[in-house]
């Protein structure tokens, strides 16, 4: 008894790669498009919740909830509350820039799968995102683009929460 009498007749098994009757292999992309996707595979980084959590502090701060303390302020916007107006500094300009990054991100996210499409809510926070996500708009003034970021922030935070919630993203804090 032959060997090959052993091997079943179905798909399993592969035909011999000698056989006139099979098709050669074709890629599915072509040799540029499989380097861009390479590309955009090497440079891709997982989201971070945290980081974006930590900048939505920043922006917005919190309530220190031990009595007889007040509310911590951000150390990026105090002298806002100090009066000053002036050109805003290099650490407001970067967690602008982070901010817009995480609501492009976050909208991509939002709206990415065709099969599930963004529920209403998100829908809008992607829409009211959309106008501050262009950099050409950084205020002079040191105050308005704080404000700018805490706008950023608030969108972002609900955002975030409806992502969260609609499981289009995963809170791993």
């Amino acid at each position: 008894m032959s060997l090959t009498s052993l091997i079943p007749e179905n798909d399993v098994v592969p035909p011999a790669s000698d056989d006139p009757n099979v098709p050669k292999w074709e890629p599915p992309l072509s040799v540029d498009a499989l380097k861009r996707v390479l590309e955009r595979i090497t440079a891709w980084t997982p989201l971070n919740v945290e980081a974006i959590f930590d900048d939505l502090d920043t922006a917005i701060g919190y309530e220190v909830e031990a009595p007889g303390r007040a509310k911590r302020v951000p150390t990026v916007l105090r002298s806002v509350w100090r009066g000053t107006r002036s050109a805003p500094s290099p650490p407001v300009v970067e967690l602008v820039e982070r901010l817009r990054g995480h609501l492009a991100r976050l909208s991509a996210i939002a709206v990415a799968d065709p099969a599930y499409p963004p529920t209403d809510v998100m829908a809008q926070l992607v829409e009211r995102g959309s106008p501050m996500r262009d950099a050409s708009l950084l205020p002079a003034d040191r105050q308005q683009a704080v404000g700018l970021a805490r706008r950023l922030a608030f969108v972002i935070a609900d955002l975030v929460d409806v992502l969260i919630t609609a499981r289009y993203i995963k809170d791993d804090t």
